[in-house]
């Protein structure tokens, strides 16, 4: 099978960086677009409410699947840390161990979203007008969750090792059939969110039968047989180490977003469709830079597993740099096309001009300020990448996530307006970069000392 994989160790940095993150920012965007197909379909062709329906249930699905989601980033730090080392029997302990977690992890997610659906979206305030067809989609989805958990363990060992080609072609063809299900189901069958959820699972089905196949088949060290396949003590405990953290922040985040959430919830069902159709826009922009903060977290794993402490300095300037760019041009742009965009997920005939308003009340906020959350998110995954999740974490759930509820208790209660609790995400924004500048730096200095001890005494 052809060798995809990136060393990172050497060669030029900055041609590395772009072959890594273009496959991913290709990944994220087919996602996206899938994604996005979903609300498109719902919201021309389903019954109105539909697409507030589906979007309702986003942070509640990410509060759920998240610590595991965190756990895959694990397993990514973990074998780019082997793979630096040059170390083939760690990567398969650590891709062995990483595709069980998977397996037991999304049995484990399917029984508690699907049971759990109804009572903790009553808890959020979603309105009785969507709240069943809420229930429907997040049901199916989790029905699914399997699937999901075993392709995003999987893509996460193959870019640890610097492969991001694969995951990508394994996307596109499973976001393929989404979108065909999704015409099929939804608009010749009639089906609505539960069409477009069971699109949803069955593509994830797909994505994870790929992976499968690929680490049978593969001759890398990231190849799972028979005899491989149990969980080793060691992997999973490094796993656990720097995984874990990431995935209880991604989930406390998600709190916050919940929150977020509900507060939108209580101004109605038109604009929980404008705010959706907002935060789908925007998640083009995230996913763009957030590919430029992973090849940060996995070149620094590598480099760090190699002692190349000069190439871990110059990949967080490049990587900060590159988030940055994207999410000055795709923000402006988003920004300047706003009305153009929202109308996409409204009636096709007569677009609702208040959902237009309403999203772009979001998008003038969020969307020309996003490249805060870019360079923050490229911080964080660096500091990951050296070995100190929990700070990361910790760091990360002062400042933007109690950030957040803080604000939505005094001044959002103060001043109930859109804007002001839109305003709180550049906030936070700012103040945790800023932070993990300063941990990033601390740990960088602290870590290198610590390697050139160790090279004076062997």
């Amino acid at each position: 099978m052809k060798d995809f994989n990136i060393n990172m160790t050497e060669g030029k940095l900055f041609p590395k960086i772009v072959k890594f993150t273009v496959p991913v920012v290709l990944a994220g965007m087919l996602q996206l677009l899938y994604n996005a197909s979903d609300m498109i379909v719902v919201g021309k062709f389903a019954e109105p409410g539909s697409i507030g329906a589906v979007g309702a249930t986003s942070a509640l699905i990410n509060f759920i699947v998240n610590v595991f989601i965190g756990l895959s980033v694990g397993g990514c730090v973990v074998a780019a840390r082997y793979y630096g080392q040059g170390d083939h029997g760690g990567v398969s302990r650590t891709s062995n161990t990483a595709f069980l977690v998977s397996l037991i992890g999304g049995a484990f997610l399917a029984v508690v979203g699907f049971f759990l659906a109804r009572p903790l979206l009553t808890a959020m305030g979603t309105p009785d007008d969507v709240i069943d067809r809420s229930v429907l989609y997040m049901k199916i989805y989790f029905i699914g969750i399997p699937g999901s958990m075993v392709y995003n363990f999987g893509s996460a060992i193959m870019r640890g090792c610097g492969d991001t080609r694969r995951p990508l072609i394994y996307l596109a063809t499973s976001g393929l059939v989404n979108v065909g299900l999704n015409l099929l189901l939804v608009i010749v069958f009639k089906m609505g969110v539960a069409g477009v959820a069971i699109a949803t699972i069955v593509s994830q089905a797909l994505s994870a039968v790929m992976v499968i196949i690929y680490l049978i088949k593969t001759d890398t060290s990231c190849k799972i047989t028979k005899k491989t396949l149990k969980i080793s003590k060691k992997e999973l405990i490094l796993i656990l180490k720097i995984g874990l953290p990431s995935g209880i922040q991604g989930s406390v985040f998600s709190i916050s977003n919940i929150l977020i959430q509900s507060s939108v919830n209580s101004f109605g069902s038109v604009v929980m469709d404008g705010n959706t159709a907002a935060q789908n826009i925007e998640g083009f922009i995230y996913t763009a830079m957030n590919s430029a903060a992973q090849a940060a977290m996995s070149f620094v794993s590598q480099n760090y597993g190699a002692g190349k402490f000069d190439r871990i300095k110059k990949t967080v300037l490049q990587c900060g740099a590159l988030a940055a760019g994207i999410g000055i041009a795709m923000g402006a742009l988003a920004v300047l096309l706003s009305g153009t965009l929202i109308g996409f997920y409204t009636n096709a005939e007569t677009p609702d001009p208040e959902v237009i308003r309403y999203g772009r009340i979001r998008l003038m906020i969020i969307a020309s300020t996003y490249l805060l959350c870019g360079v923050m998110d490229t911080l964080s995954y660096s500091v990951r990448g050296i070995g100190h999740s929990t700070v990361s974490m910790i760091v990360a759930l002062l400042g933007a996530c109690a950030f957040r509820v803080v604000w939505i208790f005094t001044v959002f209660a103060a001043d109930r307006s859109l804007q002001t609790l839109y305003m709180s995400y550049p906030l936070s924004w700012a103040l945790t970069g800023v932070a993990h500048l300063i941990c990033f730096v601390i740990f960088f200095r602290k870590e290198k000392r610590k390697t050139a001890l160790y090279a004076v005494k062997e």
